[in-house]
């Protein structure tokens, strides 16, 4: 994703997961999504490599939403949609 395609989401809310490994980071988003409207979007960055599948299954697990997500070294940046 580029930086123009990441400035173009709109966070409602933004959390830093990195140096965290699971399953913490799936609990944090699990967390902050809650405190979001529907329609909210969280940005999170994580360093641990499971959240790129870990975060999609709890998305589609919860019915919420993985709108982008973008490795760009070791830093993984992803956008959560809350849906319900």
């Amino acid at each position: 994703m580029a930086e123009e395609a990441r400035q173009e989401i709109k966070a409602d809310q933004k959390i830093n997961l990195e140096g965290l490994l699971c399953p913490i980071p799936v609990v944090r988003v699990s967390q902050a999504v809650k405190n979001l409207a529907v329609g909210g979007i969280l940005e999170a960055t994580a360093t641990d490599p499971g959240v790129l599948a870990d975060i999609p299954a709890w998305a589609r697990s919860t019915g919420n939403e993985v709108i982008a997500m973008n490795r760009d070294g070791k830093i993984i940046t992803f956008f959560v949609k809350r849906l319900k």
